[in-house]
């Protein structure tokens, strides 16, 4: 199949890397307006790139749109100009199938998908979806390509928005750096904190993810009533922890509504 991904920076190298790790058969080709982030691409992933937008949707089975969403709308109209029939899945957060449907008509088949930077290692977690005319076909073309670097899960696009808030690596990222600042506080050396840090969150997860035993189940093994772990659960809990998370995911929702109403109006 031949991929063509509409914008050079992270997520493609994330997508690029993972792909490699995995020894895809795909033919993969990026395009960019910046000459340096193609020269950089072609240098570490080894792959096609083509500064041309005309010449890089020649032959494309799949194009992914991977830039970010306040630059949609003028990718989508350069788009235009050059306009054929495609097959594209857009990976802009907050910009929903019915703005890009509107942008290029009838000539381009959508779909949405929102892949972890987690890919790049292949234990990436993608979010698909797709509307209801879209064969069934083009459907497994897409899952397909986003199973090479990782589980793939379709969603309602009305719940689409709460996935992308949620799933953000960002959030174990963010962790991890708070409970080891705080353990460097307590004493721990940088590498130390870091270590016992990362245990708790990635360790203890997996054990979750990958067992048979629930998540209450191992949180009370792990938060002995009376014991630290517990001490600290409870002490993070009444600082207010958990109204954060729930601040944070709201926040991003906005975020996601504010970037469809931009697309919306400036088409």
């Amino acid at each position: 199949m031949n991929v063509v991904f509409l914008g050079g920076g992270r997520i493609t190298s994330a997508m690029l890397a993972g792909l490699r790790l995995a020894k895809s058969k795909h033919h993969l080709k990026v395009h960019d307006r910046d000459l340096g982030k193609l020269r950089e691409v072609q240098k570490r992933y080894a792959v096609a790139v083509e500064p041309d937008l005309k010449r890089a949707l020649a032959r494309a089975d799949l194009v992914v749109i991977a830039v970010r969403p306040n630059s949609v709308g003028d990718l989508l109209r350069a788009i235009r100009k050059v306009i054929q029939p495609l097959l594209a899945v857009s990976l802009a957060a907050g910009v929903p199938l019915p703005v890009l449907r509107k942008a290029l008509g009838a000539p381009v088949h959508w779909a949405r998908a929102m892949p972890s930077p987690v890919c790049r290692s292949r234990r990436g977690l993608t979010a698909v979806t797709f509307p209801r005319t879209l064969p069934g076909k083009d459907r497994n073309r897409i899952r397909e390509f986003f199973a090479t670097f990782g589980p793939v899960l379709e969603i309602p696009e009305s719940k689409f928005d709460a996935f992308t808030v949620t799933y953000s690596c960002s959030h174990g990222y963010h962790a991890l750096a708070a409970l080891a600042d705080a353990a460097q506080a307590a004493g721990l050396d940088r590498k130390t904190a870091l270590l016992a840090a990362a245990h708790a969150l990635a360790d203890g997860i997996v054990a979750w993810r990958e067992g048979k035993h629930s998540l209450q189940a191992l949180f009370e093994e792990a938060a002995t009533p009376g014991g630290i772990a517990a001490a600290a659960a409870e002490a993070m809990d009444a600082a207010g922890y958990q109204r954060a998370v729930r601040k944070g995911v709201a926040a991003g929702l906005r975020r996601a509504c504010a970037n469809a109403r931009q697309q919306t109006l400036r088409n």
